[in-house]
């Protein structure tokens, strides 16, 4: 029985993903908040010491400036413009680090059925790996699973709390 479920649950993500339309295009994400607030003061191109271990450090605190989690609205799969920049940040970082890997996890509300969730949740990995494919980034550093609703990041049953569940996350594969 078991079995059977498993087999209906992927399947139904393969039919609910399809095709898209049309290929999808970002808009430019232009200046990232990070490029327009980050400051090179105390470094100079002189200053080589520990500028690969630093420049690594630096561009993880990059990450974790432009973000790693892109909200999605109800019952879609396409990313917010406002998301873009999180994308790019991300597509930057795994450019210049061909050996890190990304885990894309996708995620819903608690509405709709089981099944649905988890075909939304692949829906929302798979919008966000190919946005970061057309942006460079090679498709063995990227992995995508879907969760659903079965790991909410907020508990409730209002707006607040679902706006907040419908979501990729983007964290190391481990």
């Amino acid at each position: 029985m078991r079995i059977v479920q498993l087999g209906l649950v992927l399947i139904s993500a393969v039919l609910l993903s399809g095709c898209p339309k049309k290929p999808q295009t970002l808009p430019d994400a232009g200046a990232t908040p990070v490029d327009s607030g980050a400051s090179t003061s105390g470094t100079s191109g002189s200053d080589l010491s520990g500028s690969a271990l630093s420049a690594d450090q630096r561009a993880i605190e990059e990450l974790k400036q432009a973000g790693t989690v892109v909200y999605f609205d109800y019952d879609r799969a396409e990313i917010k413009p406002e998301y873009v920049p999180v994308v790019a940040a991300h597509a930057k970082f795994l450019n210049g680090n061909a050996a890190r890997k990304l885990r894309l996890e996708g995620h819903s509300d608690e509405r709709g059925s089981r099944e649905y969730n988890i075909g939304l949740g692949e829906r929302r990995a798979q919008a966000v790996r190919r946005a970061l494919m057309l942006q460079g980034v090679n498709e063995t550093q990227l992995t995508t699973v879907s969760y659903g609703e079965e790991r909410p990041a907020v508990q409730g049953s209002d707006e607040a709390a679902y706006s907040k569940n419908r979501r990729v996350e983007l964290s190391p594969a481990r």
